[in-house]
């Protein structure tokens, strides 16, 4: 936590760095609360990858000062100053780039993050886009709140006619059945709640895991051959971060007894597929042609 003194320093360097930029408007942000955010902001730091991504469709990737650890998208944003990870940004670095709009996520940015930004007076607008829904809408009100409503709206309209081709072409196929491996030691999977589930919705399959309320749910192992999924999802990055492999499935304890595994029935899609922004679309059309591939090939 700050000291009083070092908030106070702090302040007054934000005020005197921002007093030209007066104008604001007072939108209600994804969280429902009142925000008063600058006409334009040209100086804007974003607390999670996903909303890095958005604004950066939205064209205003020249406009952002900040970003946050594990951005990868698009490669250009690497190149911007980063403020911390997700869950512990350093507010000493974020004021050091003199923010005039920062752009939060709910459950991702912690709300003590947020509440002492909003105390030293920098504008923090919050999305929390849930499902495929969810990150549409809160692709329109970054672009209210960046002042690029035209850009957001016709953005919008382009991921939906997207996700409209991809539903034309599944239409009537038998949809496998699928069971998403966040992890495999503990089992980790998705639920109702998750953006996840509805994108194989959406790319023709049926996740065997739909029915549980939670996003993020642990399942024992012993559970998963009673779903009996035709396919496993996994995730494979270049990176550290990436999921297990199925050779790393084939050789733990208790996976090798699935058909799934047994029979090499995977798909790999990579980490976009956990974005909350419009590089999901792409993961969703990948997904698509590898649930479908007869659908996808020329005709």
């Amino acid at each position: 936590m700050l000291t009083r003194a070092t908030r106070a320093v702090l302040l007054a360097l934000f005020l005197f760095t921002t007093a030209a930029n007066l104008a604001s408007r007072e939108l209600r942000d994804g969280m429902g609360r009142l925000v008063n955010v600058p006409d334009q902001p040209h100086r804007i730091i974003c607390l999670a990858p996903n909303l890095t991504e958005t604004v950066y469709a939205l064209g205003l990737g020249n406009d952002v000062v900040g970003i946050t650890n594990y951005t990868d998208y698009p490669p250009q944003a690497r190149l911007k100053p980063k403020v911390g990870g997700p869950d512990n940004p350093s507010v000493e670095t974020i004021i050091s780039l003199h923010p005039d709009l920062i752009i939060a996520g709910g459950g991702i940015n912690q709300e003590h993050v947020v509440e002492q930004l909003d105390h030293l007076g920098i504008p923090v607008f919050v999305v929390h886009p849930l499902g495929l829904e969810g990150i549409l809408e809160s692709i329109n009100q970054i672009g209210q709140a960046t002042n690029r409503e035209p850009a957001a709206q016709e953005l919008v309209k382009r991921l939906e006619a997207r996700e409209a081709r991809v539903a034309a072409r599944v239409r009537g196929l038998p949809r496998p059945k699928v069971f998403v491996v966040i992890w495999y030691q503990p089992v980790i999977t998705v639920g109702k709640g998750a953006f996840v589930t509805d994108v194989i919705t959406a790319a023709g399959g049926r996740s065997v895991t739909a029915d549980i309320p939670q996003a993020w749910p642990q399942v024992s192992l012993e559970r998963v051959p009673e779903l009996a999924p035709d396919k496993l999802l996994l995730v494979r990055n270049a990176g550290e971060h990436s999921g297990p492999s199925l050779e790393t499935l084939k050789a733990a304890g208790g996976w090798s007894s699935l058909n799934a595994v047994r029979d090499g029935h995977v798909i790999y899609i990579d980490d976009r597929l956990f974005h909350a922004s419009p590089v999901i679309f792409d993961a969703m059309e990948d997904l698509a042609r590898k649930l479908h591939p007869n659908a996808f090939r020329p005709q």
